[in-house]
């Protein structure tokens, strides 16, 4: 197949087309500044921005299927002039307008675990009107919602450095929430090769997680012990968290505030866990341990 992915030398884009070069595919990465650096010889790259319709349409000509990944970092706030609602909404109505215009036969929306158009974040609230926008579209669509996905270059893992520090930090009720599912970045660019390839997953939506179900707690005592370092966790009481991250809200140099006090209080884990659609079992994939361990050599306690 002759494959476009929007957003694909990014974290999830640059392991999927290598994935599906590897499965022999024809693929294009379209991004705001496209950077083969970090994709295989045979990506072609294109220039384009979803929020702007005229920019990728033409991107879609002769393409059999295409992959949408494009959004806003959900854990920080979006930098000054972007906007949950101008990517994840606007730029599903575009893409998925482009590829229908071009008669593209597949169609694969990377969504994420808890988008729903009545969520008080702005993220998944605006997540869940961009699948909205997919499924009502005239497509061959499939629509993926994956937990966090961690690997090298991961959001999560940058998050939790800027959330906490080495040696003594302090978490809201000792980090016993928000809980993840982490789903490792490669098993992600597995499963949706597979959605593409396969049409027995058209017209379906898959939530996804991985073999692990982790509080912020441990995920960040795991990466501190990956490390080396140790960290010695306190708690404070939830509402004076809220409060903080509701008084810093207005500045914009602080990368936390309203979006990220209402997601301490979530649960980002997957009720059943459908990667069994795709002839996975959980123990099929890889864990945060795991991969930690493997990366670092060191030993890591799921729970201490």
């Amino acid at each position: 197949m002759n494959i476009l992915v929007t957003g694909g030398d990014g974290f999830v884009g640059r392991h999927l087309c290598a994935e599906l070069v590897d499965r022999g595919h024809t693929v294009t990465s379209l991004s705001r500044s496209p950077d083969s650096t970090v994709l295989p010889d045979e990506v072609e790259t294109t220039t384009g921005d979803v929020t702007d319709y005229n920019s990728i349409v033409d991107a879609y000509e002769g393409k059999d299927a295409a992959v949408n990944l494009t959004a806003l970092p959900p854990l920080n706030e979006p930098r000054p002039g972007t906007f949950h609602d101008t990517v994840c909404i606007g730029g599903a109505v575009n893409a998925a307008h482009a590829a229908s215009q071009h008669d593209v036969d597949r169609y694969v929306e990377m969504s994420s675990l808890g988008a729903e158009i009545d969520s008080p974040i702005a993220y998944w609230r605006t997540q869940g009107l961009g699948d909205m926008v997919v499924e009502y579209s005239n497509l061959d669509w499939v629509v993926l919602r994956p937990s966090f996905i961690f690997g090298e270059g991961s959001e999560t893992f940058a998050f939790v450095k800027k959330y906490t520090t080495p040696y003594v930090t302090i978490l809201p009720d000792g980090g016993s929430h928000p809980t993840f599912q982490p789903i490792w970045v490669r098993d992600i660019a597995t499963i949706t090769a597979d959605a593409l390839e396969d049409e027995k997953h058209v017209g379906k939506a898959y939530n996804l997680g991985g073999p692990e179900v982790l509080t912020f707690r441990e995920v960040t005592q795991m990466l501190y012990q990956a490390e080396g370092t140790p960290v010695k966790i306190f708690s404070v009481p939830d509402h004076l968290t809220r409060i903080g991250l509701y008084a810093v809200d207005p500045i914009p140099q602080i990368p936390f505030g309203i979006n990220q006090a209402r997601a301490l209080e979530m649960t980002n884990v997957t009720e059943h866990n459908q990667v069994d659609a795709f002839g996975l079992d959980e123990s099929d994939l890889l864990s945060l341990s795991t991969y930690l361990k493997k990366e670092t050599g060191r030993s890591i306690q799921t729970s201490t």
